[in-house]
Parts: structure tokens; C-alpha cells; sequence
């Protein structure tokens, strides 16, 4: 079988992210936790995946902006809560990380490290339980919804074009149960 970066050329392609001043690349490699700026579940609900959708029109996977003081595994359960209703029902495992380097003067947040970061990128089994928190300092979440794998490559397509290539990732991961957890 090819290596998961000639079967996935979107996702490990070089990229460069204007709205965060970053050039980043993926890697299936766990990055050191000190550099863990944001975290993002791809949340599986039974054989469906967890989704959000914004007042852009745009679906994406729950998650952001660690805060400080804040573990992995705290940042994943405050995310899937504030933004999509959801709580953890299994472990958090790691699908890799989007390596970066910023070119602005100073961090996002003063307790982020800058200039090299990393965006995790993981999965786990979740329930939606309540609507979305949608605090003042966050997305506005407009609709949560558990859909079908092909449907959920599908809509991701709306914020990015390596999204369907990282929820297979995320899925041959969860079927073969080899992703390391946290």
C-alpha cells in the first residue's frame, strides 16, 4: 500500500494559511505538546460524522484555540462542547498535526509558542447532548449535525479542499485502531 502522503497529496502538501501569517505542513507525527497551538476532533457519532456550520455557510470539524494552562484533552472536550454540543465518549487519538511556522511579530495569543506551532488533529467517539455554548469569543455555530461519511467529505469541501482527505485519514485510523491516544 503507498505511504499515506502519496495517497493523501492535498493534505501533505506544503500550504500557506493568510489567515493564521503560517506556512504549514501535515505529518501523521505527534508534535511536541509545548507546541500544540489549536486542537480539532474529527468526532465520529456511531457510523456518522460530527459536523458544524457557521453563518458563512461553511461546515467544519469542532475545535481551537488552546487556552493556557489547558491540556490537550481539555481543549478537545471545551471545543466539541462550545462549538458543537458534544461530549467525549472514548479516547482522543491522534491523527497528526499541521507543522507551522508563522512569519507575523508576535503569537496569536501571548501564551502561544511563536514562531513554530503545530494544529492537532485528532478523532473520537462523541454524543451531542445539548446546542452549542457559542461563546462571545468564539465561531457562531448556526447547525450541528451527524452526517454520513461521503455526505461529510462532502461539505468540508466548503472550508478547505484536504478536509475529505484528512476524515479518511481519520477513518482508516479508527478501523484499523493504530492512532496513538492522549
Amino acid at each position: 500500500m503507498a505511504s499515506p502522503d502519496d495517497r493523501f497529496p492535498l493534505l501533505f502538501a506544503p500550504q500557506r494559511w493568510e489567515w493564521a501569517g503560517v506556512d504549514c505542513r501535515f505529518s501523521t507525527a505527534a508534535p511536541a505538546d509545548r507546541l500544540v497551538t489549536n486542537v480539532h476532533v474529527v468526532g465520529f457519532a456511531g457510523d456518522r460524522v460530527v459536523l458544524c456550520r457557521d453563518a458563512r455557510d461553511v461546515w467544519f470539524l469542532p475545535g481551537g484555540t488552546r487556552e493556557p494552562g489547558e491540556t490537550v484533552a481539555e481543549c478537545a472536550a471545551r471545543e466539541l462542547r462550545e462549538e458543537a454540543g458534544a461530549v467525549l465518549r472514548g479516547p482522543l487519538r491522534v491523527i497528526g498535526a499541521h507543522h507551522a511556522v508563522s512569519d507575523l511579530p508576535a503569537p496569536y495569543r501571548p501564551h502561544q509558542p511563536h514562531p513554530e506551532m503545530a494544529w492537532l488533529w485528532c478523532y473520537a467517539e462523541v454524543s451531542v447532548e445539548h446546542p452549542p455554548v457559542n461563546p462571545d469569543d468564539g465561531e457562531t455555530v448556526l447547525e450541528v449535525r451527524a452526517h454520513p461519511l461521503d455526505d461529510a467529505r462532502r461539505l468540508l469541501l466548503t472550508d478547505a479542499p484536504w478536509y475529505p482527505e484528512l476524515l479518511t485519514l481519520a477513518t482508516e485510523q479508527r478501523t484499523t485502531d493504530t492512532a496513538p491516544t492522549l
